[in-house]
């Protein structure tokens, strides 16, 4: 099955809000956030730059594994750097491709170097449920005679 749309398609169903931190907060103080808002990562950004992304990922590998603590440690000590982006008009297939090459679950989506949203693996995972979904409708209404051939 091929899988149809766009970055932008899915910011248009899920909505683009963005949780952001600085380099300078404290790891606990984002992990709160997280926590609060319930999301697996934050866009890192200084001013209007992305410089990358903190994830539950970074936290469990560089600070629990590291013998570091959440209350001494600065995100830009171990946020996942460069920050590997996608724009709006590519296709879920290239986020698919990216995020498999990458080993990231989360990209941030740029547009003109602004960022406009985050796409997460779950919402590409939801967006080809709804599209199966469609395809099988179409599919089942076809047989049964329900479109014109």
């Amino acid at each position: 099955m091929e899988i149809s749309g766009s970055i932008r398609q899915i910011l248009a169903n899920k909505g683009s809000d963005v949780s952001t931190t600085t380099p300078e907060t404290l790891v606990f103080d984002a992990l709160t956030l997280m926590g609060e808002k319930n999301i697996g990562a934050l866009v890192v950004m200084e001013g209007a730059t992305v410089v990358g992304v903190f994830s539950e990922r970074d936290y469990s590998r560089k600070v629990i594994l590291q013998g570091k603590t959440s209350r001494s440690t600065r995100v830009g000590e171990i946020l996942s750097r460069p920050a590997i982006s996608i724009g709006p008009d590519d296709s879920i297939e290239e986020c698919m491709a990216r995020m498999t090459l990458n080993r990231i679950r989360h990209l941030p989506v740029l547009e003109a170097d602004v960022l406009i949203g985050l796409v997460s693996i779950g919402d590409v995972v939801n967006w080809i449920m709804h599209a199966q979904r469609h395809a099988i409708q179409q599919l089942t209404g076809y047989l049964s005679g329900q479109y014109p051939a």
